[in-house]
């Protein structure tokens, strides 16, 4: 997990094109090409994959197997609700949504779990460093019900479950220490204990820290395995890493391996940039993969994305990347996988009863103040401004993209379309009475662009063009559009994740129909 806050930028931005009128503009730029909604599949279609598996921001993955199938969950990069949903696959490659563990407001962003199965009980324990402890939840069955979080009672972060022979349990965190846990794995029983050190990589090399994060423990042909991150999350993109240790006990001592680091960008122009955090994983047939997490060079916006490659274990007993393997290349599946299910759709008209999985509302519970079914949204409004309206958001699965939709607002409420990365940054489009405006983050800058009469539909459209964001609206529903003479780039965000979004202030509630997501080339 980055433990480096990021330091948000002010909402002064970088402005392409300043104008005060706005021109009829043909429904689209010429050098747009609108493409589906989810062009990227990391299955090539003839036994070969291309990274990533999950595109996105689904950072820290943590993966396991029980018996043909594959489960996954992620960090919640920001507070909200629902959060830690849980994937499944069963062919590691082609991922579907299952369930979201978190359903009610936690109150907080959670960070790298760990995700496993002891006897007849799945566990995920979560770290939560606002409240500076790690708390597990329970289920029968992945798909849920999931217990309510109970308090492990030890402090730190990226938590890593392992069980001996003999049905002891033990849970390592962050920076070297562990405890050991009771037999039901709920809570610590013994106070944390320092018990690795980390390989120390060469004095020269460039990172961000030290940062021994992300133990993940492996049991194999009597060796406990520590595949940790070093290096640190958002420094140099070479500094990030997955090394490895092993020992004959779960604490110690270690012998470090002689292929680490077992995955590092080794140069800054690379595809890949931050690889680390790895979870091994191996298949029925006996095959094995480590899965990782990575920001894709100059598309750090994106998040933190999910990669996997090929693991082989040597004659004494350890584990590398096979030689030639590229991160960025055409890499062989896992054999006798199948194919389940299909990626989470993002566009939303809005048909069923229940929020769809891509939706999460920003520091809030979605089922106090969103009302879902028979073709619209109504979103309760809250706050005075984009930064306190707690809105409602989706993560990006295209380097660049286009959202629309359709909004409805009472005379007390004032609500619109947005691109947000933080509380005082965000860009956007909103409907206030009868004006349309273009917004800014920061001091809630409004600049009018267009009045609006009774009766009219308006719909807003952004477009992240190649780092350029272009304003669109309509007030026919869509059936012709005009571009607002005003263009934002998108690099005044530096390297925060960008989500677009829908909110709603004031007093009231807003109606939104037909959201549309489109990915551009």
């Amino acid at each position: 997990m980055m433990k480096s806050k990021m330091k948000f930028l002010s909402a002064v931005f970088l402005t392409l094109v300043v104008a005060t009128h706005i021109n009829a503009q043909p429904q689209q730029s010429d050098r747009m090409i609108m493409v589906t909604e989810n062009p990227w599949q990391a299955d090539q279609g003839d036994g070969y994959y291309m990274n990533p598996i999950l595109k996105g921001d689904w950072g820290d993955p943590t993966v396991l197997r029980v018996g043909k199938d594959y489960y996954m969950t992620n960090h919640t990069a920001t507070h909200s609700t629902p959060s830690m949903l849980i994937w499944h696959s069963r062919d590691l490659v082609n991922w579907e949504p299952l369930t979201y563990a978190l359903t009610e407001d936690f109150g907080t962003p959670v960070w790298a779990a760990d995700f496993i199965k002891h006897g007849e009980l799945y566990y995920i324990y979560l770290p939560v460093p606002d409240r500076g402890t790690v708390y597990v939840i329970t289920a029968k069955d992945p798909a849920g019900p999931w217990s309510k979080p109970v308090d492990v009672g030890v402090s730190g972060i990226d938590p890593g479950h392992i069980v001996t022979p003999d049905g002891k349990r033990y849970l390592h965190v962050d920076a070297g220490y562990m405890v050991e846990l009771s037999s039901d794995g709920l809570k610590a029983v013994t106070p944390k204990k320092k018990v690795y050190e980390g390989w120390q990589y060469p004095k020269d090399w460039i990172v961000e820290c030290f940062c021994l994060e992300s133990p993940k423990l492996t049991y194999r042909n009597g060796w406990y395995y520590m595949t940790v991150a070093q290096g640190g999350t958002a420094g140099p993109p070479t500094g990030h890493m997955i090394t490895t240790s092993r020992s004959r006990t779960p604490y110690g001592p270690w012998e470090h391996s002689p292929y680490n680091p077992i995955v590092k960008t080794s140069d800054r122009s690379a595809k890949w940039a931050s690889m680390g955090h790895g979870t091994l994983i191996d298949t029925p047939e006996g095959e094995w993969y480590i899965i990782f997490h990575a920001y894709e060079n100059k598309l750090r916006s994106m998040g933190r994305q999910v990669l996997m490659l090929p693991v082989e274990w040597t004659a004494d007993g350890w584990y590398k990347i096979p030689e030639g393997v590229d991160p960025a290349g055409r890499i062989r599946k896992p054999v006798n996988g199948s194919k389940v299910g299909t990626m989470m759709r993002l566009s939303d008209n809005f048909g069923e009863d229940k929020l769809g999985f891509q939706w999460k509302l920003i520091k809030g519970d979605s089922r106090k103040r969103v009302t879902v079914g028979n073709g619209s949204l109504q979103l309760k409004a809250e706050g005075n401004s984009p930064s306190d309206s707690r809105p409602l958001v989706i993560d990006p699965v295209n380097d660049y993209y286009q959202v629309e939709v359709t909004v409805q607002s009472s005379e007390k409420v004032r609500s619109g379309l947005i691109l947000y990365a933080g509380i005082d940054d965000y860009l956007g489009l909103e409907v206030d009475g009868n004006i349309l405006y273009r917004l800014a983050g920061g001091d809630y800058h409004r600049e009018k662009i267009a009045d609006v009469n009774r009766g009219d539909v308006i719909r807003f459209r952004l477009s992240q063009d190649h780092g350029d964001l272009l304003y669109w609206y309509s007030k026919d529903g869509g059936d012709t559009w005009k571009r607002v003479d005003f263009v934002n780039n998108l690099t005044s965000f530096g390297g925060m994740t960008i989500r677009p979004g829908i909110y709603a202030l004031g007093t009231g509630s807003a109606i939104f129909r037909n959201f549309s997501y489109k990915g551009i080339k």
